[in-house]
């Protein structure tokens, strides 16, 4: 396919990394950077001043880069620190995706509001460490691979609808992974994995057949034994007191994660 000629001239980028534009109206900020990135040698981190000006970029870019370029947008997770609710589900995977394909992210653009990249992230050895892939033939013992998912931040259903569940009914695992525009199905064969589907949540039926998929951890921080003991440690040099009157000292010393958890955590 020949590729598309430029519409912009795009100004030269000096020692420092910086190039300057003027006069830039409606969607022409987006074909701008667009071009710049298409054009580079490796990729172009876009800061916007808010959230929904962030999402209006990811959108106008990804027009203008067609299959040229990879568009990654880590969105805000609409929680303040503090806050007694966590981020839904939905933007949890949709960040922990970026987050996942940032280190291999080689020609590309990556998007983020300024107001999010003021927030602490985890580290990228947590989010591809606690990745997980898995293939046909795979040997797959389905007790571990249970306490593997509730360990890290996925939930046991009776029907998987959304983001962070997974159930299993006999020899079969339907799970939701974080980063994943839709659900897979598991059939075992013994200890095997015979086959692996995608599936309709809401009819639940099976569909296209797959090779090999990767499972993203359910979280964006550890919540296993030592990240409990190493919560446990900094809490109690914190705060005095008798903590056992504390809700969250206490939920997180029985390995529940409260409302609005992860943001303490990472805001820490």
């Amino acid at each position: 396919m020949a590729r598309p000629v430029r519409l912009l001239n795009i100004p030269d980028v000096t020692a420092a990394g910086q190039a300057t534009w003027g006069q830039l109206y409606g969607s022409a900020r987006a074909l701008a950077l667009t071009e710049l990135a298409a054009g580079g040698d490796g990729p172009v981190l876009v800061i916007a001043p808010e959230p929904r000006s962030a999402d209006r970029l990811r959108d106008e870019i990804a027009f203008f880069a067609d299959d040229r370029l990879e568009v990654l947008l880590l969105p805000d997770s609409e929680a303040l620190p503090y806050d007694a609710f966590s981020p839904h589900p939905d933007i949890t995977s949709q960040r922990l995706r970026t987050l996942s394909r940032l280190p291999d992210l080689r020609n590309g653009v990556a998007i983020v509001a300024l107001p999010t990249m003021m927030q602490r992230l985890p580290p990228v050895e947590w989010v591809l460490g606690s990745s997980l892939d898995l293939s046909v033939g795979q040997r797959l013992d389905s007790g571990a691979f249970r306490a593997r998912l509730a360990s890290g931040g996925y939930t046991a259903v009776s029907q998987v609808t959304e983001h962070g569940e997974f159930s299993l009914r006999g020899s079969l695992i339907d799970i939701y992974p974080m980063g994943s525009g839709r659900p897979y199905r598991l059939d075992l064969f013994d200890e095997d994995i015979d086959s692996l589907r995608t599936f309709d949540p809401e009819t639940q039926r099976s569909g296209e057949e797959l090779a090999e998929i990767r499972l993203l951890p359910g979280r964006e921080f550890p919540f296993d034994a030592g990240a409990i003991k190493e919560f446990r440690r900094r809490f109690r040099a914190a705060f005095p007191g008798d903590l056992n009157r504390m809700s969250i000292y206490r939920d997180v010393s029985e390995g529940i994660a409260p409302g609005g958890f992860q943001d303490r955590c990472l805001t820490s």
